[in-house]
């Protein structure tokens, strides 16, 4: 579903921001907001802020103790968003649309890794916690990190919390059990990249089914919110062109040689450009 004018003019300007001066809920309530339109954003929002103070309640002044505040940081967000409000995530997640859109996540309190990852974000950040959400190519999860420590927690298995043996089975798990674990599987993500990440799930599921519209209306809404994104610009190309809207196509693969680097897809992209226009004459 394309988004209203008004949504879109939203995420255009969120997309001139910076990679980090972008509002992580604000926006993933706007992405939300483009697939249900006229649901408002207060009922979530007031729903977010009661999360955020009953953690707040729940961990009291022991969060700030230099031995025991990871910990009790840590426990304050497990007990509340995971045990008292009852979200995590589930196999099925994966094969449904609504756990790819944060209302219907806030809604149903199940959801995709990433949604969910989304809300102990704004909690956390809310209390002026630091956290960040993790590149981890098997499932999206956060670090938490006060006094010189760190926590690593899965938001989709109710926030338990990760040690390198589990990180390594979870990897092993998707890619094969001959592959290990490397530095940048586990490097820091801007609020962009997140939730570029965020709608990963409903893309491939409207490809699965080649509903081809629906998931060129996802890159299309996408690159209102990156637009120097190379890689979006690569798949508006092809969804284009499989769709016969062949100068819709060209224009975006263009504009994908304007921002790409690597030149191997540089050529390839140059070769289908050249019969694309072939197509027009």
């Amino acid at each position: 579903m394309k988004p209203t004018p008004g949504a879109c003019r939203r995420l255009s300007a969120f997309g001139a921001l910076g990679d980090n001066d972008i509002g992580l809920t604000e926006t993933a309530l706007v992405l939300a907001g483009a697939e249900r339109p006229g649901i408002g954003f207060a009922t979530y929002e007031r729903h977010l802020e009661k999360l955020t103070d009953d953690v707040a309640a729940y961990a009291g002044k022991d969060v700030d103790h230099p031995r025991s505040g990871l910990d009790m940081r840590v426990e304050a967000l497990q007990q509340i968003i995971a045990k008292r409000y009852g979200y995590g995530g589930s196999d099925e997640a994966y094969e449904d649309f609504d756990c790819a859109n944060l209302m219907r996540v806030i809604d149903r309190r199940d959801g995709l890794p990433t949604l969910l990852g989304i809300i102990y974000i704004h909690v956390a950040r809310a209390l002026g916690w630091m956290i960040d959400g993790l590149d981890f190519p098997s499932r999206f999860i956060v670090r938490l990190e006060f006094a010189g420590q760190r926590r690593i927690l899965d938001p989709f298995d109710h926030g338990r919390v990760l040690e390198s043996f589990d990180l390594r089975d979870l990897y092993k798990a998707v890619s094969g059990p001959h592959v290990e674990i490397a530095p940048d599987h586990t490097a820091a993500l801007s609020n962009r990249a997140i939730l570029l990440r965020s709608r990963r799930n409903a893309k491939v599921l409207y490809l699965r089914s080649e509903n081809l519209e629906e998931a060129l209306d996802v890159v299309e809404t996408l690159l209102l919110l990156a637009p120097k994104e190379p890689s979006l610009w690569r798949e508006a190309g092809i969804l284009n062109a499989r769709l016969d809207k062949v100068a819709e196509a060209i224009a975006a693969l263009e504009e994908y040689l304007k921002h790409a680097d690597a030149e191997a897809s540089r050529y390839r992209t140059s070769i289908l450009l050249q019969e694309l226009r072939g197509r027009l004459n």
